[in-house]
């Protein structure tokens, strides 16, 4: 049995062919995503029991695996009954879900093993995706130094860096962090970066530099609709001090404005008028595909 701070340990979870209580699941000490980060993950939105953005949740978790050489050990159809299972098993209506593979239990070596079993682990749990008051208050962010590695396309469970950063950002009294590199905004800790001047949304494009992100992706099928058009390209701080507006994205949280950074106001301080729009938007989307 083991004590899991922030759970009761009763939640019903998934691992390597077996659902059982979280305080009850066990995994070797050999196996490599615990000695060596060596995995990768993904983590959707879940609507009215229904998993949301599964296309684009497919595509970037059977990219990660290919670009580390992992074979995901299910099909699709197999992965989403167990993810099924457990949002049924744990009568999660509105929430998320995060699944992980590893490359499984082996005796350490910095090499891919060969001939091995991969690990599969997966929960679920509640949020409130839809009703966050942050979405009317604003966040702060604060800018802070890239110190993650040069493969962010790939989801690795690697993540003592996004630690340090979100812990960093909190220190500081922000909710989030934009990084910088060589002068110029990557992402964030654990969000897309955008800022909107002039009508025009800007954020930086897809390279190694940032991961892939499903909101980012529609988030700019939306700003058409929304009046907006979309430069994708790199930006530094002065021009997210200078914004008319500023926000980011994630899987659980659609889209947060940002009303300061480094302690300066964005737009004056308040929420502007694209980002709760583009927020509607993405909300109405959601809905619509898990048939509310």
């Amino acid at each position: 049995m083991f004590e899991i701070s922030g759970m009761s340990g009763d939640e019903i979870v998934y691992i390597n062919g077996k659902f059982c209580k979280a305080k009850e699941a066990a995994i070797s000490p050999f196996d490599r995503g615990f000695v060596l980060g060596d995995g990768i993950y993904e983590v959707a939105p879940v609507v009215n029991s229904k998993i949301c953005d599964r296309a684009d949740f497919w595509e970037r978790f059977e990219r990660s695996a290919a670009q580390i050489e992992l074979k995901i050990p299910y099909s699709r159809e197999k992965y989403e009954e167990i993810l099924y299972e457990l949002i049924a098993r744990n009568g999660v209506s509105e929430g998320a879900f995060y699944t992980q593979i590893t490359r499984g239990a082996a005796m350490r070596d910095f090499d891919y093993v060969r001939g091995i079993e991969p690990s599969v682990f997966a929960f679920v749990y509640h949020t409130q995706i839809f009703d966050n008051p942050l979405a009317k208050e604003g966040i702060e962010i604060v800018s802070l130094p890239e110190i993650r590695w040069h493969r962010r396309d790939i989801k690795s469970i690697s993540l003592l860096a996004q630690c340090i950063l979100k812990h960093e950002a909190h220190k500081a009294g922000a909710y989030e962090c934009f990084l910088i590199e060589d002068g110029l905004v990557t992402e964030c800790s654990s969000s897309s970066a955008f800022i909107i001047k002039d009508d025009v949304l800007i954020t930086r494009p897809l390279s190694n530099d940032i991961l892939p992100g499903i909101r980012r992706k529609v988030i700019l099928g939306l700003a058409e609709q929304a009046g907006l058009s979309v430069q994708q390209r790199a930006f530094g701080m002065s021009e997210v001090y200078e914004a008319d507006e500023a926000f980011i994205s994630a899987a659980t949280l659609m889209v947060l404005p940002i009303v300061k950074a480094d302690g300066r106001a964005i737009g004056g301080g308040t929420v502007g008028k694209y980002v709760p729009r583009l927020r509607e938007m993405y909300a109405a989307r959601l809905r619509a595909e898990a048939g509310l």
